[in-house]
Formats: C-alpha cells, structure tokens, sequence
C-alpha cells in the first residue's frame, strides 16, 4: 500500500464509486455491495459516462444479485486500470494527474522523496532511468468492498419457493465478488454468520495457489480483540486466513454502531498490540494444518495487518495511532463527505454537514435492524419522516426489502420501516391497556425507524443526476460524530494533506482528542440506557451497568497512564488530563 489510510465505506451510495476517484491515486476506498439495485444502476451511468456499451442485468434474471454485482466490480476495475495506465503515460511536472499521484503523499515517504528530487537532474538519460524508477514503484489503490454479515435476508421465487442458502442476501453478494476480477479485499462486518463462513470454502481465490498469494483477501471488521479471536480462529479452521482485522470505535464511528460494554478504543488496541504476534501464530497453526489437509501446499506465514477507525480527527492522532500501536493503516471516513470529488454527497446535504452543529449529531434508534445508527438532524429522511407521521402516514413504502426481518404480524418478514408494519404496531398499541404516556414513548420508537435502502442510495442519484420520475428525494446521511468538528469544503488535497499533517483543517477549532470524544460518548451511553431502565431495574441490569462502570473507570485509569508516554504536545496533555478527571468523577457518581 502506497498511503497508510484507506476510505472506508460510506453507508451505501456515498461511496459506491469512490475507487473511480482515488484509487488511480494510490489510495484505497470499500464499496458497498448490499443494494444490488444501486449497484446496477451505478453501472449503467458509468458505462454511458465512458461510451461503454451497457447490458442491462435485470432484477429477475437468474442469478441477478451476484452477476450485477460482478459487472459492477469488473467495470470499476477496468475503469480504473484505464485511468492508472493513462495517468502514467503522463509527463512528470507538468501539473498532471501524475503529478498529483506523488504530491498526495506524505513528504517522508520514499516516492515522494525521489519525486522531488527528479527535479534536481539535468542530464536526459539520468532523468528518465530516474523516472521509469518511479512509475515502476507506483501502485493502485484498492478497490474493497464491504458486506454487512449479518444483513442475509432469504429470497423466495414467485411461487414462494426457498431459492437456496446460496441465493440469500450476503451469499450472493459474496458470489458476486467472488467471482469478478478483482484482486482485493472483502470487509465482514456486523458479526459472525455461520452460513456465510463456511460458504467462502467453495471459492479457490481465497486460497493460496502453487506457492502464490490468495487472490482475494479476507478483511474483518471488529470492535474489540475477542471477536476478532473467535472469527478469525473459526476461518482458519477452514483453510482461511485474515489479512486484516479492522478495529472500529464501537460508538465514535460512522453509520451503524456497535457499543462494547464499556470496553474503550485504547485498551483495545494495547490488547490488540500485545497480542498480535501470538495471534498470528496461533492462527498459522491451525491454518497451515488445515491447507495441508486440503492438499494445498502451506506457504509461509501470510502477513496481517492491523488498522482502526472511527473518529480520527487530526494528523498528530494518526501519527500517534500508527507509532504506538505498531498499526498498519488508519481509516478516514466521514471527513471525506465534505469532499465533493471523492464521495457522492448532493447540494443540501453538504450545505446542512457543512453549517452543522454537534447537536446535529447523534446516536438513534432509526435503524430497522435494531442496532445503534448514527444520524443527522437535518438530513431530509427525517423531515420526510415527521411530514408523513403528521398526515396520519408513518413509515416507508418498502420497495426493496433488504432490511426485512419482523415475522410480528406476517409469516414472511417485513421491515420495522415499513408503512405495512407501522400502521399494525400501532393499531396493537392504540388497543393496548396501558397509559397514554406509554403508548405515546412507544409509538414514538416504532416510528423513528426510517428507511435506509432508499434514503442512503438517494444522494448518489440526486448527484448523478440520475433520478428516476416521482423517486423518493430524501436523503439519509451517517456520519460519525466526529464530522462535528470538520467545516467547509475540501478537495483531496486538502483533506490528504491534513491527514499527514501538511495542513491543519481544524486550526482554532476546540476539540478533545479522540480518546476523550469516544469517552464522552460511552458515558452518554451509559447515563441513557440507565435512564431508560430507572422504574424497571432488576439484577441483570445493575450486574451490567457494575461492569460497564467498571470498564469505562479501568479505561480511564489507562488513558492517565498512556498520558505519560504520549510525546505529541498537540495532543493537549494537560487538558486531557482534566477531562480525564472530570469523566472519573461523573462515572463514580453513577447510580442505578
């Protein structure tokens, strides 16, 4: 890898078709293959944008899931060959994309370095050898893609018909990557799924051939060391292994949140460092065993990298990150929504992200899948949603089905987003002997689930300019938290060259460290799951606030030591200090 940070992916339109932005740059980004319609809707405009001829794979063509999701893979592959081949061909210093593959990087790396000295050489043959020497060492960046494990709904035929454990949501998806071209990674988030798992075993890409690497790599994504134990432990004993285990702040992220119980980012990765080594061998171990008795040949120990993500915010905390805990990579997402080049954010949103408060940001429960989702005030899915619950019309059409998994009223699952779904809990609710101001909480949280298929795909087309007649407009954005504290519009240079400490975005700006922000954020987590649960306390409950207290004040006593071995002045010591302090005192005084 050429740059020491990636894009992760952006809910599942913003970053559809980063790669086509950056990777000829040497930078990587994920795509989101959930929404197979979006998917090939992207193709069809890349392939006119490129007088590409386009043959549309429609929704009931066999196998439709997994070949759009092909196409769609192998054209941004294609695509972005063409643009990495043609940008080399390119003149060194003549304000060209070339030019500007090299000016993105850090100034300490090694091509950076030999490109600023080209300049120094007079001579034409001792100038070219040097260039031919550079363009050789450039690369590409990935072009990754993301699958949320556990969004794997069961498809039926038209006579309702099971289709197959092969043709459900994240199996065909997988199959879709599985079988492109690409020689990349794919991202399991959100958990275990057992089906899935022993699904990857039937692809050869995955495997090491004649001493070669695997074609297609396996990457993670985990909140805390044991998880990433147990999955990577489980493919290992299927001859697979994990190149990547991508740590995510549980809470100070972007999209869906997965909250540890108190668990804190920087504990995390000091487990993750001190038992990285061991990890990997106790996983070749098995690894290797199980290559052996497949007939494959074991080849040596396959590297494993480390990155994390979530609420990054300057170039001293990356710098930090990746010094420290022996990282490999760091992840930047929503920062990259404010830059219009990279990601597909429309007109208002951007106007709204850019002009937003703090308070515009928060942690919901609008996610029909029933996990934390990090929301944004002023994003027009939530106007749409207080417009349609005034007008005695709360919910969604549900068009596409992907986020289907409530059997409360039917025999076939239907979202929580639903308009079908709403309209039947709230009819049980208004039937309900309870108190008005119960049935008023609950209505309340059946209808803040909002349509995600629809409204995180819409600011792709309004973008694009791809809008179908009378299609849904609203727009549902994810940004983590952290984007509070971003302001303006940025292009690619700006944003790299703050990640890497060229300039500083945030100049002025008073913001906590990373650590502090994601703190903060747990303890507003705990004080509002203890509110929820005050009038209905049981023992279960005060055994699970004891520990989570019990994490966050361990968490805290390891940042005031951490403190000690931190040399970067622009972390704000002393003013950590204090708010490391003022957070003891606010947990120890807890009650439940």
């Amino acid at each position: 890898m050429i740059h020491k940070f990636h894009i992760p992916v952006l809910g599942l339109g913003f970053s559809i078709d980063t790669p086509l932005k950056v990777a000829r740059y040497g930078i990587s980004s994920v795509v989101s293959i959930v929404d197979d319609e979006l998917v090939e809707r992207m193709r069809a405009y890349h392939c006119r944008q490129n007088n590409i001829a386009y043959h549309p794979i429609l929704k009931h063509d066999i196998d439709a899931r997994a070949r759009r999701i092909t196409a769609y893979l192998n054209l941004l592959n294609d695509l972005v060959d063409r643009q990495f081949n043609a940008l080399c061909q390119q003149q060194f210093y003549t304000d060209s994309d070339l030019d500007r593959y090299f000016l993105l990087l850090p100034e300490e790396h090694a091509l950076k370095q030999g490109y600023d000295l080209l300049a120094e050489f007079a001579g034409q043959a001792q100038r070219t050898y040097f260039e031919n020497l550079l363009r050789k060492r450039m690369v590409k960046g990935a072009i990754d893609v993301n699958i949320m494990s556990k969004v794997d709904k069961m498809n039926y035929n038209a006579r309702s018909k099971f289709t197959a454990d092969e043709n459900t949501d994240a199996l065909a998806a997988f199959r879709g990557f599985a079988e492109s071209d690409l020689c990349s990674s794919i991202i399991l988030s959100a958990g275990m799924n057992q089906r899935l798992f022993n699904y990857i075993e039937g692809f050869a890409d995955f495997f090491p051939a004649e001493g070669l690497p695997v074609r297609k790599k396996l990457i993670i994504k985990v909140n805390d060391y044991r998880s990433a134990y147990l999955q990577a432990r489980m493919l290992a004993k299927k001859g697979l292994w994990v190149s990547e285990f991508r740590i995510e702040s549980g809470l100070n992220c972007g999209g869906h949140a997965f909250a540890t119980d108190g668990i804190l980012l920087g504990p995390i990765l000091e487990e993750f460092m001190l038992k990285r080594s061991e990890l990997q061998t106790e996983l070749f171990s098995i690894y290797k065993d199980v290559l052996l008795a497949k007939g494959i040949e074991s080849p040596d120990m396959p590297s494993q990298r480390v990155s994390v993500q979530g609420g990054i915010g300057t170039s001293c905390e990356n710098e930090f990150l990746l010094k420290y805990y022996k990282l490999d990579a760091t992840g930047w997402g929503s920062p990259f929504l404010l830059v219009p080049e990279t990601t597909n954010v429309d007109g208002n949103t951007l106007k709204h992200l850019i002009e937003a408060s703090r308070d515009d940001f928060y942690l919901s429960n609008a996610s029909p899948l029933g996990v934390l989702f990090n929301n944004f005030k002023q994003s027009t899915i939530n106007q749409l949603q207080k417009s349609r619950i005034a007008k005695g019309q709360p919910g969604s059409p549900c068009t596409k089905k992907y986020l289907v998994s409530n059997t409360e009223f039917t025999n076939e699952p239907i979202c929580t987003a639903s308009r079908q779904y709403q309209s039947l809990k709230i009819a049980q609710l208004n039937a309900a002997d309870i108190s008005d101001d119960e049935r008023h909480v609950k209505i309340e949280e059946v209808t803040e689930k909002i349509c995600l298929c629809e409204g995180l795909c819409s600011s792709a087309y309004i973008k694009n300019g791809m809008l179908k007649q009378r299609e849904n407009t609203a727009v549902a954005v994810c940004p983590g938290p952290n984007l509070a504290y971003f302001s303006g519009i940025f292009s690619l240079e700006e944003m790299t060259g703050h990640i890497y400490g060229k300039v500083n975005l945030l100049s002025g700006v008073d913001r906590p460290n990373l650590f502090v922000n994601e703190l903060r954020l747990y303890i507003n987590y705990l004080l509002k799951n203890i509110e929820q649960f005050a009038g209905d306390m049981n023992e279960k409950k005060v055994k699970y606030f004891a520990k989570f207290k019990g994490q966050l004040l361990a968490g805290i006593n390891y940042y005031k030591i951490l403190a000690v071995d931190i040399r970067y002045p622009e972390f704000g010591l002393e003013k950590m200090m204090h708010e490391l302090m003022a957070a003891t005192n606010q947990v120890l005084a807890l009650e439940y």
